[in-house]
Protein backbone atom coordinates (compact mmCIF):
# COMPACT_ATOMS: atom_id res chain seq x y z
CA UNK A 1 0.00 0.00 0.00
CA UNK A 2 1.43 3.35 -0.98
CA UNK A 3 1.25 6.27 1.37
CA UNK A 4 -0.89 9.23 0.45
CA UNK A 5 1.59 11.66 2.02
CA UNK A 6 5.31 10.91 2.29
CA UNK A 7 7.23 12.72 5.01
CA UNK A 8 10.11 14.71 3.57
CA UNK A 9 12.38 17.56 4.58
CA UNK A 10 10.08 19.94 2.69
CA UNK A 11 7.46 19.27 5.40
CA UNK A 12 9.87 20.02 8.22
CA UNK A 13 9.73 23.37 9.99
CA UNK A 14 12.94 22.47 11.85
CA UNK A 15 11.38 22.66 15.33
CA UNK A 16 11.39 19.26 16.99
CA UNK A 17 8.00 19.27 18.73
CA UNK A 18 6.18 20.76 15.77
CA UNK A 19 7.84 18.37 13.32
CA UNK A 20 7.00 15.42 15.57
CA UNK A 21 3.36 16.51 15.67
CA UNK A 22 3.29 17.05 11.92
CA UNK A 23 4.63 13.50 11.48
CA UNK A 24 1.75 12.18 13.60
CA UNK A 25 -0.72 14.10 11.43
CA UNK A 26 0.89 12.67 8.27
CA UNK A 27 0.69 9.18 9.78
CA UNK A 28 -2.98 9.65 10.65
CA UNK A 29 -3.77 10.84 7.11
CA UNK A 30 -1.97 7.78 5.76
CA UNK A 31 -3.83 5.53 8.20
CA UNK A 32 -7.13 7.02 7.02
CA UNK A 33 -6.14 6.47 3.38
CA UNK A 34 -5.20 2.87 4.10
CA UNK A 35 -8.47 2.19 5.94
CA UNK A 36 -10.46 3.55 3.00
CA UNK A 37 -8.34 1.78 0.35
CA UNK A 38 -8.58 -1.55 2.16
CA UNK A 39 -12.33 -1.17 2.61
CA UNK A 40 -12.17 -1.63 6.38
CA UNK A 41 -15.61 -0.13 6.79
CA UNK A 42 -17.14 2.95 8.26
CA UNK A 43 -16.34 2.03 11.86
CA UNK A 44 -12.58 1.86 11.19
CA UNK A 45 -12.61 5.01 9.05
CA UNK A 46 -14.70 6.82 11.67
CA UNK A 47 -12.27 5.86 14.43
CA UNK A 48 -9.31 7.27 12.50
CA UNK A 49 -11.29 10.39 11.62
CA UNK A 50 -12.03 10.91 15.32
CA UNK A 51 -8.37 10.51 16.29
CA UNK A 52 -7.34 12.84 13.47
CA UNK A 53 -9.76 15.52 14.63
CA UNK A 54 -8.67 15.23 18.26
CA UNK A 55 -4.97 15.26 17.45
CA UNK A 56 -5.36 18.18 15.03
CA UNK A 57 -7.08 20.19 17.76
CA UNK A 58 -4.22 19.40 20.18
CA UNK A 59 -1.57 20.27 17.60
CA UNK A 60 -3.21 23.58 16.77
CA UNK A 61 -3.43 24.46 20.48
CA UNK A 62 0.28 23.74 20.95
CA UNK A 63 1.27 25.68 17.85
CA UNK A 64 -0.91 28.67 18.78
CA UNK A 65 0.35 28.62 22.37
CA UNK A 66 3.94 28.78 21.19
CA UNK A 67 3.03 31.62 18.83
CA UNK A 68 1.34 33.49 21.69
CA UNK A 69 4.29 32.96 24.04
CA UNK A 70 6.76 34.23 21.45
CA UNK A 71 4.59 37.14 20.31
CA UNK A 72 4.22 35.93 16.72
CA UNK A 73 2.75 38.89 14.81
CA UNK A 74 0.66 36.78 12.39
CA UNK A 75 -1.02 34.67 15.10
CA UNK A 76 -4.59 35.75 14.28
CA UNK A 77 -4.30 34.88 10.59
CA UNK A 78 -2.77 31.52 11.45
CA UNK A 79 -5.55 30.82 13.98
CA UNK A 80 -8.10 31.61 11.26
CA UNK A 81 -6.52 28.98 9.01
CA UNK A 82 -6.67 26.48 11.86
CA UNK A 83 -10.33 27.33 12.53
CA UNK A 84 -11.13 26.92 8.83
CA UNK A 85 -9.64 23.43 8.76
CA UNK A 86 -11.42 22.42 11.95
CA UNK A 87 -14.73 23.62 10.45
CA UNK A 88 -14.05 21.64 7.26
CA UNK A 89 -13.13 18.54 9.28
CA UNK A 90 -16.36 18.93 11.26
CA UNK A 91 -18.34 19.26 8.03
CA UNK A 92 -16.66 16.16 6.63
CA UNK A 93 -17.33 14.34 9.89
CA UNK A 94 -21.04 15.19 9.63
CA UNK A 95 -21.14 14.06 6.00
CA UNK A 96 -19.37 10.84 6.97
CA UNK A 97 -21.83 10.16 9.80
CA UNK A 98 -24.77 10.76 7.44
CA UNK A 99 -23.43 8.04 5.13
CA UNK A 100 -22.26 10.21 2.24
CA UNK A 101 -20.56 7.75 -0.10
CA UNK A 102 -18.59 10.46 -1.93
CA UNK A 103 -16.78 11.46 1.22
CA UNK A 104 -13.76 9.22 0.73
CA UNK A 105 -12.21 11.10 -2.19
CA UNK A 106 -13.17 14.53 -0.84
CA UNK A 107 -11.74 13.76 2.55
CA UNK A 108 -8.44 12.44 1.30
CA UNK A 109 -7.99 15.34 -1.13
CA UNK A 110 -8.72 17.85 1.62
CA UNK A 111 -6.40 16.20 4.08
CA UNK A 112 -3.49 15.79 1.71
CA UNK A 113 -3.68 19.21 0.10
CA UNK A 114 -4.46 21.13 3.26
CA UNK A 115 -1.86 19.39 5.40
CA UNK A 116 1.00 19.70 2.94
CA UNK A 117 0.11 23.23 1.83
CA UNK A 118 -0.41 24.47 5.38
CA UNK A 119 2.90 23.03 6.59
CA UNK A 120 4.91 24.03 3.52
CA UNK A 121 3.51 27.55 3.31
CA UNK A 122 1.88 28.89 6.48
CA UNK A 123 3.91 26.95 9.04
CA UNK A 124 7.17 27.71 7.24
CA UNK A 125 6.41 31.41 7.70
CA UNK A 126 6.77 31.24 11.47
CA UNK A 127 10.00 29.22 11.46
CA UNK A 128 12.36 32.18 11.08
CA UNK A 129 10.43 34.18 13.68
CA UNK A 130 10.63 31.29 16.15
CA UNK A 131 14.37 30.88 15.57
CA UNK A 132 14.97 34.60 16.02
CA UNK A 133 12.91 34.44 19.23
CA UNK A 134 15.25 31.82 20.67
CA UNK A 135 13.47 28.65 19.64
CA UNK A 136 16.03 26.11 18.55
CA UNK A 137 15.88 24.66 15.07
CA UNK A 138 17.66 21.69 13.57
CA UNK A 139 19.64 23.95 11.30
CA UNK A 140 21.09 25.89 14.24
CA UNK A 141 22.04 22.90 16.36
CA UNK A 142 23.94 19.93 15.12
CA UNK A 143 25.50 18.49 18.27
CA UNK A 144 22.75 18.90 20.85
CA UNK A 145 19.03 18.36 20.50
CA UNK A 146 16.92 20.95 22.30
CA UNK A 147 13.20 21.48 22.27
CA UNK A 148 11.14 24.51 21.30
CA UNK A 149 10.23 25.25 24.93
CA UNK A 150 13.77 24.97 26.37
CA UNK A 151 14.61 28.67 26.10
CA UNK A 152 11.60 29.52 28.28
CA UNK A 153 13.18 27.71 31.25
CA UNK A 154 16.10 30.01 31.53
Amino acid sequence: MTKLVEWSDSLSVGIDEIDAQHRVLVNLVNEMHEAIEQGRGSEAVGAVLTRLGEYTRIHFAVEESLMRLLGYPDLERHKEEHAELMARLQELRQRFESGNSELDGDLMRLLKVWLTRHIMESDQQYTQFFVESGTSSRQRRRASRTRAWDHLHG
